[in-house]
This record gives structure tokens, C-alpha cells and sequence, in this order.
């Protein structure tokens, strides 16, 4: 998904997998989630949107996932 510039990427991650970096990407993005200073704010954003951007791009996925297993 791209937006202004952003690409975001979802993946599953088994939560037990050693991934580099995986847990401080948690911890970054629950700082992030409950840090009131950060001047970044989506909340412009209406919850509608961003919910319909991501159903769409999961789609996707799931459509390309599916493709190459068939």
C-alpha cells in the first residue's frame, strides 16, 4: 500500500519466530502507539479509509498468495 510517499508492507509472523529486529519493531511501534508527544498524527486519516485500504491490500495478498499455490 502507498501513500504520500509511504510504501507499508503487513506480513503474518508466527509469533515465535526469531526474526531480526521483530522486537524492536514491537517495542517501537507500542511506543509509538501510546507516545502523546510524537508530532505525526493519522488521525486526519478517518478510521474508514484506512480500514478500507487495508481490507483491499490484504486481498490482494491473499489473491497473489493463492495464485502461486494453484
Amino acid at each position: 500500500m502507498k501513500k504520500a510517499g509511504w510504501q507499508i508492507a503487513l506480513r503474518c509472523v508466527k509469533v515465535d519466530a526469531i526474526i531480526r529486529d521483530n522486537e524492536l519493531a514491537d517495542t517501537l511501534a507500542k511506543e509509538a502507539a501510546t507516545n502523546e508527544t510524537i508530532t505525526e498524527s493519522y488521525k486526519r486519516i478517518p478510521k474508514s479509509i484506512v480500514l478500507s485500504d487495508l481490507v483491499k491490500e490484504s486481498v490482494r495478498n491473499w489473491q497473489s498468495d493463492w495464485t502461486q499455490t494453484s
